[in-house]
């Protein structure tokens, strides 16, 4: 893509089916912050000011609601050449007060995928403080996450188990409250 190519991109707007499906969704703060051209006529892939929100090629929602930004568990991106980029999201879902899982990723191929790959690491990075790695004592380990909420004051700490099997294990759930306990309290001022 050239240098006029580029420049003419960062100052487009986004197309009218985007922009349609935004407004359509109600909430009259959410605005469009970058877009990507998704591969098939299967529409756009949207970062907007709450998260991320696939557009049908007709502006009809895809059947994926929007996934906010705190709720992107993982991002990843890949290029194999110019129209052929990838994006990996693996959503977070509440299971229980303080414990999330990980969702079964979706995937999505681009024609063009713009300033998306840019605008969602800086959204994702806004809402993680922090981010820590802990093991468990048998195997495995914790996610130990503190994240800003929109509309939320207080940061929210929450826990995700490496394998979704070890919630149930009882030796696994007290350490992983006890390594929560621990840093909550460090973060206390």
């Amino acid at each position: 893509m050239s240098l006029l190519d580029q420049v003419k991109r960062r100052f487009a707007r986004a197309p009218e089916p985007v922009r349609t499906a935004v407004q359509a969704a109600g909430d009259p703060d959410e605005r469009v912050l970058a877009w990507g051209t998704l591969t098939g006529d299967e529409g756009w892939l949207v970062a907007t000011s709450r998260g991320l929100r696939a557009v049908g090629s007709h502006g009809q929602s895809t059947g994926v609601e929007l996934l906010p930004w705190h709720e992107v568990g993982h991002a990843k991106w890949s290029a194999a050449g110019a129209g052929d980029e990838r994006l990996g999201v693996t959503p977070l879902a509440e299971v229980e007060p303080g414990v999330q899982a990980r969702q079964p990723a979706r995937s999505y191929r681009f024609t063009d995928a713009g300033e998306l790959p840019a605008v969602i690491r800086r959204r994702v990075d806004e809402t993680v403080v922090v981010s820590r790695r802990s093991p468990l004592p048998d195997s495995g380990g914790v996610l130990l996450v503190a994240r800003r909420i929109p509309g939320q004051v207080a940061r929210e700490w929450t826990v995700v188990f490496d394998d979704d099997a070890q919630r149930s294990d009882p030796v696994a759930r007290e350490a992983a409250r006890e390594k929560l306990a621990e840093v909550v309290a460090l973060d206390q001022p």
